[in-house]
């Protein structure tokens, strides 16, 4: 435990400055007291979304399973969004996205994207080759390894380049053993090299596989032929069948094991294709589950899904539930949530949003610090929360004049309100409002 006086006056000092940068977080363990997350939950009820909460034990085992020292693994911690490093010791560089849910929907149209009438990926089936759900998954398999061997060449060709023509010499000289290796952060140089790639969209690819497998080769209320001509018309003039996809399929977030078992398995199928794969300057590529603000592109090039989310909307971002599909509370939220391996991981993003009114009594703030323990407890990597009601940030939409000083968490980021995009504002509006824990 780490906690003393001046870990109070920082608190203090962050909610009095309104930063959005640096970003602030705290680093809780089992052993800390709950009154440093309650000191941090009443800066946090004040709606900008800092500081952010990560699990300092989970880290140091996520650390050390990448092969990190324990004293090493103990000295790194979080910083950019959520991403873990040993600090002083390691480059450890997020290089892109990966689309998952795009991935899927070229599987389900043998490779063929629709949004732009090419032929993508490979061919792995057509729709009569998919007679179950074994071999829907197998040809989803095989467009993730295409893809990911585009995805590996393209970030080996710029590690190449950065290796070769752009060194940093002032940042190798405090990165350690750069000096000692004689070789430069870019190069290799350092006592770790790390490479992230982040998969994006898991709470959409898990609900719509979910509907696939429930709605076609379980209960065979749709074939699969006629469920594909109902989404590639972006739900056109079959509304009853989006609302019976959107409220009649088990969905992630909601405590519910036949979703939740199809997230785990989209996971690690991601996981063991990219783990451990080396780069060119000897190092290693690595897995983290968040999104920026890229859902938001990535839905805009993918059709209608299974989900009942329409053509171009926004997938679903970190490993957050979709938008709207939690509705058994926070804490199933997490039990869900904590179904993922984070420690294999580098990092996860998860968000959740409060209603103002539940953080301003005791009660409140206590059944959330006793949720982030609960998450920890099964080894989640991070959670973060918005403070604030949706009607406010409607209103915020329409009068941005009268809300220039309003803050919200994003991401791994805060900013302000009026900054975004309408897309990404429209996201956050979406996303669940908490105003209760069930226990």
């Amino acid at each position: 435990d780490g906690v003393n006086p001046l870990t109070f006056i920082l608190l203090e000092v962050i909610g009095e400055m309104q930063l959005l940068q640096p970003s602030t977080n705290i680093q809780v363990s089992k052993v800390n007291p709950d009154g440093f997350i309650l000191s941090a939950l009443d800066v946090i009820k004040e709606g900008r979304g800092q500081p952010s909460v990560f699990n300092a034990d989970a880290v140091v085992q996520e650390l050390m399973r990448q092969g990190k020292t324990l004293v090493d693994a103990r000295e790194g911690g979080t910083s950019g969004c959520v991403e873990t490093g040993a600090f002083g010791k390691e480059a450890y560089i997020l290089t892109g996205y990966f689309n998952l849910v795009k991935i899927l929907d070229l599987t389900l149209h043998n490779g063929f994207d629709t949004t732009i009438n090419e032929q993508l990926g490979i061919r792995t089936g057509e729709i009569k080759d998919l007679g179950d759900f074994d071999k829907l998954m197998i040809a989803f398999s095989k467009q993730i390894d295409y893809f990911l061997e585009i995805k590996l060449k393209g970030n080996d060709a710029i590690e190449k380049i950065y290796a070769e023509q752009m060194p940093c010499p002032y940042l190798s000289l405090w990165i350690d053993d750069c000096i000692e290796n004689a070789q430069d952060y870019n190069k290799g140089g350092a006592r770790y090299n790390s490479r992230y790639i982040q998969g994006v969209g898991i709470g959409t690819i898990t609900d719509t596989l979910s509907a696939i497998k429930t709605h076609v080769y379980e209960h065979q209320t749709y074939s699969l032929e006629k469920l594909m001509g109902i989404l590639d018309a972006n739900f056109e003039g079959a509304e009853a069948d989006r609302q019976f996809l959107i409220n009649k399929t088990p969905s992630y977030g909601n405590d519910d094991d036949a979703a939740d078992d199809l997230m785990k398995e989209v996971f690690e199928l991601y996981f063991s294709k990219v783990d451990g794969r080396p780069t060119p300057t000897g190092g290693t590529y690595r897995i983290n589950m968040l999104p920026t603000t890229c859902h938001v592109y990535f839905g805009a090039v993918i059709g209608a899904t299974a989900d009942g989310r329409k053509a171009h909307m926004p997938l679903s971002e970190g490993i957050s539930p979709v938008q709207g599909k939690d509705l058994k509370g926070p804490a199933a939220v997490v039990k869900s949530a904590g179904k993922m391996d984070h420690i294999k991981t580098g990092g996860t993003l998860l968000n959740m949003k409060f209603a103002p009114e539940f953080l301003n009594e005791l009660k409140g703030k206590t059944a959330v610090k006793d949720l982030i323990r609960a998450y920890f407890s099964m080894n989640g990597h991070h959670i973060q929360f918005n403070v604030i009601k949706r009607e406010t940030l409607i209103k915020a939409q329409q009068n941005p004049e009268k809300y220039k000083n309003l803050i919200v968490r994003v991401a791994g980021y805060s900013d302000y309100f009026n900054n975004l995009q309408k897309e990404l504002q429209d996201e956050i509006i979406q996303r669940s409002e908490h105003s209760e824990i069930k226990r």
